[in-house]
């Protein structure tokens, strides 16, 4: 009867969500200038509201589609509660609803007050809800559970069902089943990541063993789960906006890639005192690039391996791949050492998507997240530093990030021993400004005094540092335009390692 009543709550939140949203709806857009400041959703309309740093407060309006939700049943954004620097509000009764919403920060109240606000605003939408879908919903609910109970007793070993995850841990199906299969399994090819409820079942089942890196937004552990490393990045509640940013788009349809990160879960968990944001990834025990180049040297052959790799996934982030099942154009925003990860055959994976931006074609707009937390300054392109960049033109994005690929190849080279001769391992620009430097500073360095990192002569006689050194140059040019795409550099690559592996 349990199991019963489960699949019957399953299928009714499921057609409520069908019933929701399925018209177009047109809501005030403060970034879609294009289109007279009006965007078109299958969701929501919503107002956020944002105390900046001065103590002013900024107020957005734009969409948010039903492809972006997550959890993808329901945007958890829209329920966030309130906070003293943040709010949200969404709607979708009619066209334009946003334009008078206005979503208020949190005052300091008693929890009384809050019980009371939260629950008026849940009857509301209870009481709309019970008008007009609950009589279709119970009958076809009844209906779709019998169906699925009965599927599941007739095909056991070829489904694999949330009450099954939840009571019983030793499924059969997931018993021997590597993670690896189990995405194979569960995604059909598309990429898009796990059903969000095995994701919540895989996490509940992860220990943590030991943390492995601290940075702004948290800490990142070394978990097991059923005898599998993996990687636990756990943020803090104030980077709440990063944690949903990267999950959302590691949900990305296509986005699975060699070089890209492996995601795998993301669940919220409440550990008795506050509530942790887990993010749960492929684990490498090389670490990032930048540990990675700080404890090794390699040879010219693995040099461009890597720098390949790491190419290809940046190809792959930027690449728009049109159809049913395509996926959007994504610039990465942060790319940098540290947010790039060594595997154990010596190619390179790119993570960290929380500042990631997403490509409308449909509307030729960008996708930019409601998140204050802006890239690293050491990292930023010229005409990022001295906000010169077209953020309505999403190219723009892109040739930002080839600048900062190119301050990676130099960190790279720099450690490629020709002849036991090689550089010590230092950050882009480390003889130009301090460790912590500041916007102003680094605008000096490069946009006023247009410094770039050191080439050594010796790269010059050496053919393959002789190619990723011209390669460097050309994706650091002051003038965007001018800089080389980061499919242009993966084939430049590949030709030249292809090249190489004729004359052996």
């Amino acid at each position: 009867m349990c199991r019963s009543a489960l699949i019957f709550i399953i299928g009714v939140f499921w057609l409520c969500q069908k019933f929701n949203g399925v018209r177009s709806l047109k809501c005030r857009c403060d970034i879609c200038r294009n289109t007279n400041y009006t965007c078109e959703t299958d969701g929501y309309c919503y107002t956020s509201t944002q105390q900046v740093k001065n103590g002013a407060i900024q107020l957005n309006y734009s969409c948010l589609n039903r492809s972006n939700y997550f959890p993808p049943e329901s945007s958890k954004w829209c329920r966030r509660a309130a906070t003293a620097e943040s709010a949200q509000i969404c709607c979708n009764h009619a066209d334009m609803c946003n334009a008078d919403l206005r979503a208020e920060l949190v005052r300091p109240r008693s929890y009384l007050n809050q019980d009371m606000s939260s629950a008026t605003t849940t009857m509301g939408t209870l009481e709309i809800a019970a008008v007009i879908v609950v009589p279709t919903v119970i009958i076809c609910a009844i209906a779709l559970g019998f169906y699925y109970y009965w599927q599941r007793k007739c095909s056991t070993h070829h489904h694999l069902g949330l009450e099954d995850s939840i009571e019983a841990p030793d499924h059969p199906i997931l018993n021997g089943v590597s993670l690896k299969h189990m995405i194979e399994m569960t995604t059909s090819g598309s990429g898009s990541g796990l059903p969000l409820l095995v994701q919540r079942s895989i996490a509940r089942q992860i220990q943590l063993v030991e943390i492995i890196g601290q940075g702004r937004y948290g800490e990142v552990w070394r978990g097991r789960w059923r005898g599998e490393n993996v990687a636990v990045k756990i943020f803090s509640s104030r980077e709440e906006r990063s944690w949903f940013r990267e999950a959302e788009i590691y949900q990305t349809v296509m986005l699975r890639h060699d070089n890209i990160l492996g995601f795998i879960a993301a669940d919220n968990k409440d550990n008795g005192t506050w509530t942790q944001l887990w993010l749960i990834t492929d684990y490498h025990e090389y670490g990032s690039l930048f540990d990675y180049l700080g404890r090794s040297t390699f040879d010219t052959s693995a040099m461009i391996r890597m720098a390949l790799s790491i190419a290809t996934g940046l190809a792959h982030l930027h690449m728009d791949i049109m159809g049913t099942q395509g996926k959007p154009a994504i610039a990465h925003r942060d790319l940098k050492s540290k947010n790039i990860l060594v595997k154990s055959n010596g190619t390179c994976a790119i993570g960290d998507l929380g500042l990631a931006v997403r490509h409308d074609v449909t509307t030729n707009s960008v996708d930019i997240p409601l998140n204050n937390r802006v890239g690293t300054k050491r990292y930023m392109a010229p005409e990022v530093l001295d906000e010169k960049m077209n953020t309505e033109q999403f190219d723009s994005f892109k040739r930002a990030d080839v600048y900062a690929l190119g301050l990676i190849f130099w960190e790279i080279a720099r450690r490629c021993n020709v002849g036991g001769i090689y550089d010590e391992y230092q950050l882009p620009f480390y003889d130009a400004v301090p460790s912590d430097p500041t916007i102003e500073e680094m605008r000096r360095v490069v946009c006023v005094d247009r410094q770039r990192p050191n080439i050594p002569n010796r790269w010059q006689s050496c053919e393959a540092l002789h190619v990723i050194s011209k390669l460097m140059k050309e994706c650091w040019y002051h003038n965007s335009n001018a800089r080389l795409t980061a499919l242009r550099i993966k084939k430049t690559l590949a030709n030249y390692r292809a090249s190489e592996e004729l004359k052996i």
